[in-house]
């Protein structure tokens, strides 16, 4: 077996990235490489496998923690990464793990996302700074986005985990390359257990997953039926800018007490509240794969999304769940599954048939291992 070396930016959370990420260490007994690594945040099976913790560099030491210093940190860290232990190949991850190019060869960027704070929410972040925190925002990105182009077309091997992040990668590197790999799912450990009068959206607490999206589609849909909750179910990061939009949602929900918050569930839970929820909801910005769609469907459920991003590639409208371009058209469609049984049972079937076939960790290991063994030094 290859000898496997991977780079992630953190392991502080239970996301899709870091579940992709634990898949692929354990399959090939990889070593990994972090900055920051919280065993009681993150999946619990990481404790069991070789987790290298980077830790602080001695400028972000000087620095109060934030988005500036993780990412001044990120970056620096892995920029100068020289590693020592002999490898086939690295595997990196979330951005700016890929920076480990600078000084190593023979890597296989499996792309979760772009550095989209740098590019395609270059302006969106722009908004939310104080007038006098814009100019070092834009020197500051300027200054990233070189070192980005400069380190990307060195990189050997780029799989994206969706067309929408291809997409991206074509349009802000220039590199036309990259093969599309969808992340797998465990199916087998999900199942339907009924339909309970809730709806679910599980997801971190971030403004890129738009949770205030859902809440007002929620309150749409109580003016036709009432009886229901919505649950929004996720990870809260300590970093300011998402725990201070984590605290702006929980006062939104504390408005309706049908409305409910549930932090730091582990799987076992999630997928117990996915066995037994009348419908997924699904509202990110643009997100470049998501796997929420594929975990609804693996419980039968029906998964109502929003109609960009990753979704438009593993929704099929009508068939497995619906795309919706408006918190009104997303309040119609769950009035739709709740009104209607019948048509929600259907989605599910369909939804969990499509996982089923197309997104097993078989099918994904199959074509990764043909792209590590062409980026590695026995390839």
């Amino acid at each position: 077996m290859l000898k496997l070396i991977m780079a992630q930016s953190n392991l502080t959370l239970k996301g899709g990235a870091e579940r992709v990420v634990l898949k692929i260490a354990q399959h090939y007994k990889a070593s990994i490489y972090t900055i920051e690594y919280d065993k009681d945040k993150t999946f619990e099976e990481f404790k069991d496998l070789d987790i290298n913790v980077m830790g602080k560099g001695v400028l972000s030491k000087l620095l109060p923690y934030g988005r500036v210093s993780q990412g001044l940190n990120y970056g620096i860290s892995f920029y100068n990464l020289k590693l020592k232990e002999d490898y086939d190949v690295i595997n990196a991850h979330m951005v700016p793990s890929h920076w480990i190019r600078n000084n190593n060869e023979r890597v296989l960027w499996y792309v979760h996302t772009p550095f989209r704070d740098v590019y395609d929410l270059y302006e969106f972040r722009m908004r939310l700074k104080k007038f006098y925190q814009k100019p070092v925002h834009w020197a500051g990105i300027r200054a990233v986005r070189s070192i980005d182009q400069k380190v990307v077309k060195s990189i050997e091997g780029i799989l994206s985990n969706s067309m929408n992040t291809r997409s991206r990668i074509v349009k802000y590197y220039g590199r036309r390359d990259s093969t599309v790999l969808n992340g797998g799912i465990e199916h087998e450990k999900y199942s339907d257990n009924g339909s309970e009068k809730y709806f679910l959206y599980p997801a971190r607490f971030s403004p890129n997953k738009r949770q205030e999206y859902t809440i007002d589609a929620f309150r749409l849909f109580e003016k036709k039926m009432q009886g229901y909750k919505l649950l929004l179910v996720g990870p809260v990061s300590k970093d300011k800018a998402y725990y201070d939009y984590y605290l702006r949602i929980a006062e939104e929900a504390k408005k309706s007490s049908a409305i409910k918050i549930l932090r730091d569930v582990d799987d076992e839970k999630l997928r117990d509240l996915y066995s037994r929820c009348t419908a997924v909801l699904y509202t990110p910005v643009n997100e470049d794969y998501g796997l929420v769609p594929l975990e609804a469907m693996a419980s039968s459920k029906p998964i109502i999304a929003v109609n960009e991003g990753g979704p438009k590639e593993t929704v099929e409208n009508g068939k497995t769940g619906f795309l919706v371009d408006s918190e009104q058209e997303m309040a119609d469609k769950m009035a739709s599954v709740a009104e209607d049984p019948q048509l929600a049972n259907e989605l599910g079937r369909n939804g969990r048939k499509n996982v089923v076939e197309r997104y097993s960790w078989e099918v994904f290991f199959r074509e990764f291992d043909k792209h590590l063994k062409k980026v590695s030094k026995r390839g």
